[in-house]
């Protein structure tokens, strides 16, 4: 789906925060979740969702994900930031890669906002229907966990996301 500018008769959408977590299982499958609620009912993305006041983005990423799937993450480095405006809401995402919490977890079960919720293997994303730049992001994932890239938290400045990471 293409984003859409805003008409010129309506007043701009106020930008809200969305943070996101790549969360991939032992079988290095990918947890999805369909959304259940605007924008883009129906659509898999990664489980996320609005930053709320006083939170870290790194908090925001442990909760949505535990929110959305009831599984526990850790948030690693920031994969991807998007600037998006669609159906009237205009978001700025940033995308974590995240590691499971545990070695064993549960099944993921959709809550909040998500319809469903499940780990799916690489070979079947293509046969889902995506928000449109996810392919890309789980892709960045992919790479990322293997090349240990990305933007991580500076130690002396726990507010400074730097290249790099293994910073905390």
């Amino acid at each position: 789906m293409r984003d859409n500018p805003t008409h010129p008769s309506e007043a701009p959408a106020i930008p809200a925060i969305g943070v996101g977590g790549v969360v991939f299982d032992a079988e290095g499958r990918v947890l999805l979740v369909r959304r259940g609620s605007p924008p883009q009912v129906g659509l898999w993305h990664i489980p996320g969702g609005r930053l709320e006041p006083g939170e870290t983005l790194a908090d925001c990423c442990r909760r949505e994900v535990r929110e959305e799937t009831g599984i526990r993450v850790i948030p690693g480095p920031i994969l991807a930031v998007a600037d998006r405006r669609v159906e009237n809401f205009h978001y700025v995402i940033i995308d974590f890669l995240a590691w499971l919490a545990t070695e064993s977890p549960p099944n993921p079960e959709p809550a909040s906002d998500a319809a469903e919720a499940r780990w799916i293997a690489p070979r079947e994303i293509d046969t889902l229907p995506l928000v449109e730049g996810l392919e890309s992001v789980i892709r960045a994932a992919m790479a990322t966990r293997d090349l240990q890239a990305g933007l991580g938290r500076d130690r002396a400045h726990p507010w400074l996301y730097v290249p790099g990471w293994g910073h905390d």
